[in-house]
């Protein structure tokens, strides 16, 4: 889209907008309204063409549904459980995604699951009771919501991939990823190169296998020979994600991501970290020695909220550090939120 302002070019129906406006939207949210009816008028006046009309009335009716089904939650840290749909109920990873969901669900995480069977089915039965949600996609085959499932209005089905995998990272804090197929793949892929290209906030992603396997050892060393060492993506960028074999030890690398981290804040040019707690002067100093390649121009300071925040009321208790930083390196910037949370 070009500078100028997006609205319809008739008046009468600029003023049929506005009187629609103010029937349903509030002042907090009816500049943002205000253009998604206008799409919606633009589509009705330029487009003749029916699938793309069914393409964007399915999609944004599924993105308006989940929405309205996780809004209630959204102060609950959840983490998404991807795998094959294909495991077998006796599997290690099976068994493997059973107890970190459990174990994730006692902690106060919610669980968030494809829905389907194998690994999925493991997160939803896992999960303590109340815990979890499940992200159906609707196929000719495999793919049926499986019954693990307590509250079934959190069972949500999709018709399109893209919207399920633009929820699964919008509503969730961490990933976890057991061994399957392309869809795993895919699913994984898609929330690293979110995070290394700045289009989704830093989360803890692991990749777990059972004792044995060689799933994720054999694809991180084709991630180091022919991405990294091909220069396809940066040595950096292996800091974007954790690998083991260990339930245990996965829960304490979710747990400890937001042990004194809280939340990052992009405010024009600087970059605002959240705390849970304060930091002291001398982590600030080391922060600053540390990563000091990642900061444009000045120093890492600590920082109470910035004008922005403050004007839209966002965790204006919480302690913060403020930074220029270059908003390139994200596997510098999460290695340095992993050293925020060491105590």
């Amino acid at each position: 889209m070009d500078d100028k302002k997006y609205e319809v070019e008739n008046k009468e129906t600029r003023e049929l907008v506005e009187s629609l406006l103010k029937k349903c939207s509030n002042p907090d949210t009816i500049d943002i309204l205000r253009e998604i009816m206008t799409t919606v008028v633009k589509f009705g006046i330029e487009s003749k063409d029916k699938a793309d009309l069914k393409l964007v009335n399915s999609a944004l009716k599924e993105l308006r549904y989940s929405s309205r089904i996780f809004s209630p939650y959204r102060n609950r840290r959840k983490v998404v459980i991807f795998g094959s749909a294909r495991s077998k109920t006796t599997s290690p990873e099976y068994l493997m995604a059973e107890d970190l969901a459990r174990k994730m669900t006692q902690r106060g995480y919610m669980v968030v699951t494809g829905g389907g069977p194998g690994v999925m089915e493991a997160g939803n039965k896992g999960a303590e009771q109340g815990m979890d949600f499940a992200l159906n996609i609707r196929l000719p085959f495999e793919q049926k919501p499986n019954p693990y499932l307590d509250e079934k209005e959190r069972l949500i089905n999709f018709k399109y991939f893209f919207t399920r995998k633009l929820v699964f990272i919008k509503e969730t804090n961490a990933t976890a990823l057991f061994p399957g197929g392309f869809g795993t793949n895919d699913e994984g892929f898609e929330a690293i190169t979110l995070i290394q290209t700045g289009k989704s906030m830093p989360r803890p992603i692991v990749l777990l296998e059972p004792q044995g396997s060689t799933y994720w050892a054999t694809w991180m060393e084709f991630v180091k020979k022919e991405l990294v060492n091909n220069g396809y993506v940066s040595e950096n960028d292996m800091e974007l994600f954790f690998l083991t074999g260990s339930v245990d030890q996965a829960v304490r690398y979710f747990e400890d991501f937001y042990k004194v981290y809280h939340s990052v804040r992009y405010c024009g040019g600087s970059t605002v970290i959240r705390l849970n707690k304060p930091i002291s002067n001398g982590k600030v100093a080391a922060l600053n020695k540390e990563f000091k390649d990642i900061i444009v121009s000045g120093k890492i300071a600590l920082s109470g909220p910035t004008e922005e925040e403050m004007q839209k009321g966002e965790y204006q208790n919480l302690p913060r550090l403020i930074m220029n930083f270059d908003k390139h390196d994200y596997g510098r910037f999460c290695k340095m939120i992993r050293t925020i949370n060491q105590e």
